[in-house]
């Protein structure tokens, strides 16, 4: 049976270019009959949050916020507090992309330096988690920020790291989704020529597979890394499977939108940014129609930041 994935972790908080931009209100994006939040309001709200994890999450939205606005200051004093909420013992799955989004605040502000100490301590929690399948996924996040930073060393070790674990010790049935996440992390990173190794194991593995969101991600996966490769030819070839099996979801609204967003992004990596832009438009009719209010949101955030990056 086909089952609901998660939405991929948020490493920047890009709703808030959208916000600036005037394509959605700032009280978190959602519409407000009241109007925009101040950043005051939007700073009592987050340190209202009954969670660490939660406040440091939403202060680093607020950072996010501020570094847009070219306030730098306000920017760090705002990072600094989301730093301090992170618990030291914290769940490495909810932390971790939660310090990565404060380390990439850091690169926007260009205090790389800084961005590099909080990755450094988001690697060392990544580590940590048993499961091959999540680490792998941890630690390919983590070499996508380290690219951000400008440390491909870091970044292709922690990548390698991730690629070894997904081929190796994740299980055959999500052995495809955590190679589509690794081998985008090496494009994202900028070392897509990395990748190309693991490339021909992701496309059997995405041929193989029953389920159409992790199919049309891991085939989108790979077509990225053969659009980076200048192999364009092979890259359109992927993304017609990629875009058939994301068009073929009709039961799960939400898995529907991700993967349109996942081949969306390739066919950027492709130069079709016009397809793009169709996928894009069916991905955001396709969100409106996720009945839980918190994924509907998500889930409209994810398309319209990609859709704001394109019409630029």
């Amino acid at each position: 049976m086909l089952r609901t994935l998660p939405a991929p972790p948020a490493l920047l908080v890009a709703t808030i270019a959208v916000c600036l931009a005037g394509l959605l209100p700032l009280t978190g994006c959602g519409g407000s009959k009241k109007g925009p939040a101040t950043i005051a309001e939007r700073l009592q709200q987050a340190r209202a949050n009954p969670t660490a994890e939660g406040r440091a999450g939403d202060l680093a939205r607020v950072a996010a916020l501020r570094a847009r606005a070219k306030d730098r200051k306000g920017a760090e004093q705002t990072l600094g507090d989301a730093l301090a909420e992170v618990p030291e013992g914290g769940q490495p799955l909810v932390c971790v992309p939660i310090l990565l989004e404060i380390a990439e605040v850091y690169a926007d502000i260009g205090q790389k330096g800084s961005g590099r100490r909080v990755v450094d301590s988001a690697a060392k929690m990544a580590a940590t988690v048993e499961d091959a399948k999540n680490r792998s996924s941890l630690l390919a996040q983590v070499g996508v920020i380290q690219g951000t930073l400008g440390d491909p060393k870091a970044a292709k070790k922690s990548l390698d790291e991730a690629a070894k674990l997904a081929t190796t010790d994740v299980s055959e049935r999500f052995r495809g989704e955590a190679l589509a996440a690794v081998a985008m992390g090496y494009a994202d990173a900028g070392l897509a020529a990395d990748a190309q190794e693991m490339i021909g194991a992701l496309e059997e593995l995405a041929g193989g597979l029953d389920e159409l969101r992790p199919k049309a991600e891991a085939f989108a996966a790979a077509a990225a890394v053969r659009a980076a490769g200048g192999d364009k030819a092979a890259a359109g070839a992927l993304l017609e499977k990629a875009a058939t099996a994301a068009k073929g979801i009709n039961d799960f609204p939400t898995n529907r939108v991700y993967a349109l967003v996942a081949v969306a992004k390739a066919l950027v990596a492709n130069g079709d940014v016009k397809g793009a832009l169709a996928l894009l438009s069916d991905a955001e009719r396709t969100a409106s129609k996720v009945p839980d209010p918190e994924q509907q949101k998500a889930a409209i955030k994810t398309v319209r930041v990609l859709q704001a990056k394109l019409d630029k």
